[in-house]
């Protein structure tokens, strides 16, 4: 664990070094720089950029979403862009292919928005330490049971929460074919929280649900006026709620929101919006002059739990050089179905966006893009 929290200071550190000279882009149009200009080999570059354009996922929502999930309780698309991405490098576009304007669902990779929210709520006071138990803060029924009062933020914030209910007429235990597709489980023993991992989207909901709480508005305003807007991010994003997901919060009517698109719903963006995220994220929580988040919450953030995969708060790590063999150890991403993913590399400065890719490619990518830097 200290190699782990070692490994993170250096790259952070580094990040820093490049930070007070990162670009970050306005509203609007993003500026690009041509490949030379951020040390990058031209053709070598290409050749990466040729390699994305060629593994699209196949994903097909009418195919594939009910075979894998089971019953959504959201809102679908009826058909998704092609493969598109972009390469960013000291805050310009070094590369860009396909429509990076598309509006599309990015399921899982909102995970990471909402741990970007929970480091909001901490920087805010609202969490006063993530150790702290849930059950401290919210107090809707949902932490009243002798196991449930005992998960902390934290433990959710890792997906070792372990908690036992139902959210939105889905439970917890993921038992059931028709309700859960592929994606069903077989009955098991619950252990106690923050012992054992498990990807739960029942448990994400139940957090985000608690975060709703805790601002006392819905998640979609939080992330607008607090990370969105102040990056300049479009006005096309949306965060779809479930058909059932409404709850009554001080006699008004406030959507609770995913944190994927397991069952339908979820964060909507486009892969410009989302390259800004992981600016964001490369960068600390600083936007220009601005901290959003605290910078710590970051470095927190990317330290891999105990349990379970190379996972830190709702983001996904490498820090055991198994993720992508050929990416830094302190590479870390967003990751969602499809694959939908928002990779960050502080050593290098880069963060790379592609959308619906073969999740095995992504690993090939990493390695054409950094084998075309020079400097």
């Amino acid at each position: 664990m200290n190699r782990v929290r070692n490994l993170t200071a250096v790259a952070f550190a580094v990040a820093a070094t490049a930070q007070a000279a990162s670009f970050y882009p306005p509203a609007g149009k993003w500026p690009a720089k041509a490949p030379k200009e951020l040390g990058f080999d031209t053709v070598k570059l290409q050749a990466a950029v040729e390699f994305a354009q060629f593994h699209d996922s196949g994903w097909d929502f009418a195919k594939d979403q009910v075979r894998s999930f089971g019953t959504p309780l959201g809102p679908v698309p009826e058909k998704r862009a092609p493969t598109n991405g972009l390469i960013i490098r000291h805050g310009y576009i070094v590369a860009e292919f396909g429509d990076t304007s598309a509006v599309d669902p990015m399921y899982s990779a909102a995970k990471s928005f909402l741990s970007t929210i929970a480091g909001l709520a901490v920087s805010r006071g609202l969490i006063k330490n993530v150790d702290d138990s849930v059950a401290n803060y919210i107090h809707d029924g949902g932490y009243d049971s002798p196991h449930n009062a005992r998960i902390t933020w934290k433990n959710h914030l890792r997906q070792e929460s372990e908690w036992e209910g139902e959210m939105w007429s889905k439970n917890a235990n993921f038992i059931g074919h028709d309700a859960y597709g592929a994606g069903e489980m077989k009955p098991r023993a619950i252990l106690d929280p923050g012992t054992h991992y498990e990807y739960n989207d029942v448990r994400i909901n139940r957090f985000s649900l608690s975060l709703l709480k805790l601002f006392g508005r819905g998640l979609p305003d939080v992330l607008k006026d607090n990370i969105m807007e102040p990056m300049g991010a479009s006005n096309t994003w949306r965060w779809v709620p479930y058909s059932n997901s409404t709850i009554d919060l001080n006699g008004k009517k406030v959507p609770s929101v995913s944190g994927g698109t397991r069952w339908g719903g979820g964060l909507w963006m486009n892969s410009l919006d989302m390259a800004r995220f992981g600016l964001l994220a490369l960068n600390q929580g600083k936007w220009g002059d601005r901290q959003l988040i605290p910078a710590l919450w970051f470095r927190d953030a990317v330290v891999a739990s105990e349990h379970g995969p190379d996972y830190g708060y709702l983001w996904w790590l490498n820090t055991k050089h198994q993720k992508w063999p050929s990416a830094p150890t302190t590479s870390f991403a967003a990751i969602g179905n499809g694959s939908n993913t928002i990779w960050i590399d502080p050593e290098h400065d880069i963060v790379i966006v592609w959308r619906w890719h073969q999740n095995s490619g992504m690993d090939g990518l990493i390695q054409r893009v950094l084998a075309a830097v020079t400097n």
